[in-house]
């Protein structure tokens, strides 16, 4: 995963746009939206970081730094 990518998108990306993008890539079909990622699987990781990161924005009106520093932590977690 690349942040500078997953930031990308969130600021030029509705939910909505990357939702059908995540179910694009789910059934095999071409992107509508440019995603950056070495490979179908990092550009899905990408897209569902970006959902989840604008969800937490939305959800509890934070800026993009902050729910990405959630994003992240919430990553480390996920491995600890």
């Amino acid at each position: 995963m690349k942040l500078t990518a997953v930031k990308e998108i969130v600021g030029k990306y509705s939910i909505e746009e990357l939702s059908n993008a995540e179910n694009d890539l789910m059934e095999e079909r071409p992107l509508s939206i440019e995603i950056s990622g070495d490979d179908e699987g990092e550009k899905l990781t990408h897209i569902i970081a970006a959902i989840w990161i604008l969800k937490e924005m939305e959800n509890k009106s934070i800026p993009l730094p902050k729910a990405l520093r959630n994003y992240t932590q919430r990553v480390r977690n996920s491995i600890s």
